[in-house]
C-alpha cells in the first residue's frame, strides 16, 4: 500500500506538498524529515505503481523521484504522470552518466540530481523548479513582526530591514518553519550546520545570541530557551 505522511508544521493558508519516491529507507526517511522541517506536507512511495497512484490521489506540488525503482522505473513513472498533469519532477539517481541525465530530462523531468547530494542543494532546486512554474509557495515567511523573504534573502522586523549573515538567515528560517515547536540543539545543528560539522560545540548558543540581539529580543520573548530540550520561536 502507498505510504503517506502529513505534516502541519507550516501554519500557512497554502502548505506546499511533495511526493518522495525512493525504495531506499534511509534516503526516504531523511528526505521526509528534511522536507517536513521545511514546512512541506510529505507523501511517500516506494515503487513505480504506488508513485503514480499517490500522485493522482494527492496532487503534490512537486515530485522527488528516484530513477531506479521496483515495479517500473522513474522514467516510466515520469511518462505516466506526464499523461495527466504537468507536474514538476526532480529525478534522483546513483548513476552519473550523461545519457541517463539526458534521457531523464527528455522524458519530462524538470531537473536531475546525482546521489549522494546535499539536501540544501535539493531544496534550492525544488524551490527553483516551483518558481519556474509560477509557484512561489512559502517563499515569504512571517511571524510576530518578522518577515523573511527566501527569494531576496532579506529580513525585516516590524518593517525595519535587518542584516543577517547567511548562517543567521538559515537559522532564523529554520525557526520560522517550525515556530512554536521545541527544537533540540542536535536538530538545529544537523539542519543548519550539517551532520559533519566539526567546529565550536557552542556554535548554536552563539548564533541564538546573535539572533536575539538583532531582533532586540531581550529578555527573550520570541526565541525562548526550553530547559532540557533546546529552543523555540514563540511570542
Amino acid at each position: 500500500m502507498p505510504e503517506t505522511i502529513r505534516d502541519s508544521a507550516l501554519d500557512k493558508t497554502r502548505q506546499p506538498s511533495v511526493l518522495i519516491v525512493d525504495d531506499e529507507p534511509q534516503v526516504r526517511d531523511l528526505l521526509q524529515m528534511c522536507f517536513s522541517y521545511e514546512g512541506f506536507q510529505v507523501f511517500l512511495a516506494t515503487n513505480g505503481p504506488d508513485a503514480t497512484q499517490v500522485a493522482q490521489e494527492q496532487q503534490p506540488d512537486v515530485v522527488i523521484l528516484d530513477l531506479m525503482l521496483p515495479g517500473y522505473d522513474g522514467l516510466e513513472v515520469t511518462r505516466r504522470l506526464r499523461r495527466s498533469r504537468d507536474l514538476p519532477i526532480i529525478m534522483l539517481t546513483a548513476r552519473d552518466e550523461i545519457d541517463d541525465r539526458v534521457t531523464g530530462l527528455d522524458t519530462g523531468a524538470d531537473d536531475y540530481l546525482t546521489k549522494p547530494f546535499a539536501f540544501r542543494e535539493l531544496m534550492a532546486r525544488t524551490r527553483a523548479v516551483l518558481r519556474r512554474r509560477g509557484n512561489n509557495i512559502a517563499d515569504i515567511l512571517t511571524f510576530q513582526g518578522i518577515t523573511l523573504n527566501r527569494g531576496t534573502h532579506q529580513v525585516t522586523f516590524h518593517h525595519q530591514p535587518i542584516d543577517f549573515t547567511p548562517r543567521e538567515f538559515d537559522l532564523l528560517e529554520f525557526f520560522l518553519m517550525n515556530r512554536r515547536q521545541a527544537l533540540s540543539r542536535d536538530m538545529i545543528m544537523s539542519r543548519v550546520w550539517g551532520y559533519d560539522y566539526m567546529g565550536d560545540d557552542n556554535i548554536v548558543e552563539v548564533y541564538i545570541c546573535h539572533l536575539r540581539e538583532k531582533l532586540h529580543d531581550t529578555p527573550p520573548r520570541l526565541l525562548q530557551t526550553v530547559r532540557g530540550v533546546g529552543y523555540t520561536l514563540r511570542g
